[in-house]
């Protein structure tokens, strides 16, 4: 089933005009924004929870769409399929489903968004459409990271360190490296409450990051760890983790930063790579797929009980208001875990 009168219909969406801070009621907008024409491989999704990631604020905090345009926002969502592409054949009208998006295209906050079927997972049918949106882009991050680029094999018997353990794409890799590999998983978090969030998804163990790390694994008798998931606050951890990493080891990142002394893991032959989950849709790469086969693996893993939720805080229905309001609580840093929107 293809929409052809795409172009004819009208949505509700809420967007951004210029960058602006959390703290300006204009920093977000609703409007009616003509509803997406469908790419070849395109499902058209009723979007039924959003969730929220540090790329909101960031992309809120810098984007300056063309004069008179609004740009809309949001990447995590979970919804319902009515409508198909002519070449899509992995899903069908009224298929429920979770994504990620990409960011060079309209985003989910939105009642319905164009997305292409190849970032598209089957919704798990155990979870809530606002427990599903919360997982996408933590989970192929955290797969990506751990399998793509760092290159972990699943029968190691290694240590993977994660740096920001309570944050999403931490949450998420706890779980999944404890749910298919033999790794030892060692977490970082400075607080109480985080530390036992760590504990309860499944981590080993747990350190205080608000120290030099490689000191706090060193007193809590840890091994080198091979893997090191530097997730949040990479550039001022950077010299202890290379201090701490494993010879011949691997240092991934996600977090925006500039310049490092990468010639400090010389000494140990060890790797920098960095993960960025919009790469294969935005530069459409061979294996674009890959991002729907793992969030169909992680869908039938959460259905099976090996995977839960990361969702902490449903702020209710979409609207400026809220999504603002979700917005100032992920820059305050002090989030735990996912929070996430009912749809319009």
């Amino acid at each position: 089933m293809t929409t052809n009168h795409a172009q004819e219909r009208i949505m509700k969406a809420i967007g951004t005009t210029g960058p602006r801070p959390a703290t300006d009621l204009a920093a977000l907008v609703a409007f009616d924004a003509p509803e997406p024409t469908l790419r070849p491989r395109d499902l058209l999704v009723q979007v039924k929870a959003v969730s929220l990631n540090p790329v909101d604020t960031k992309v809120r905090n810098s984007r300056q769409p063309e004069a008179g345009q609004t740009s809309i926002l949001g990447y995590d969502a979970a919804g319902v399929v009515i409508g198909v592409g002519d070449d899509a054949s992995l899903f069908k009208v009224g298929d429920t489903v979770f994504y990620a998006g990409q960011i060079d295209r309209p985003g989910s906050n939105a009642e319905r968004q164009g997305v292409d079927e190849r970032i598209v997972g089957p919704k798990p049918t155990s979870l809530t459409f606002p427990e599903a949106a919360a997982l996408p882009l933590t989970v192929i991050t955290a797969w990506e990271l751990l399998f793509d680029r760092m290159k972990a094999g699943a029968d190691e018997d290694e240590t993977l360190l994660i740096v920001g353990g309570a944050g999403g794409v931490g949450s998420a890799l706890i779980q999944i490296a404890r749910a298919t590999t033999r790794l030892r998983v060692v977490a970082t978090a400075s607080r109480p409450d985080t530390r036992q969030w760590c504990v309860d998804l499944g981590a080993h163990a747990v350190i205080d990051h608000s120290g030099p790390i490689d000191q706090a694994l060193t007193a809590a008798g840890e091994q080198a760890p091979r893997y090191i998931a530097a997730l949040t606050h990479t550039q001022s951890h950077f010299e202890a983790l290379t201090r701490a990493v494993a010879a011949q080891g691997v240092i991934g990142a996600i977090d925006d930063f500039k310049g490092l002394p990468v010639e400090l893991l010389k000494p140990k032959a060890a790797g920098f790579v960095w993960e960025f989950m919009f790469t294969r849709p935005v530069q459409q790469t061979p294996d674009m797929i890959r991002q729907h086969e793992i969030l169909a693996e992680v869908s039938r893993l959460v259905d099976a009980g090996a995977i839960r939720t990361t969702l902490t805080e449903n702020l209710g229905p979409l609207s400026v208001e809220t999504l603002l309001d979700g917005h100032r609580r992920l820059e305050s840093g002090a989030t735990i875990g996912k929070i996430a929107l009912d749809g319009f």
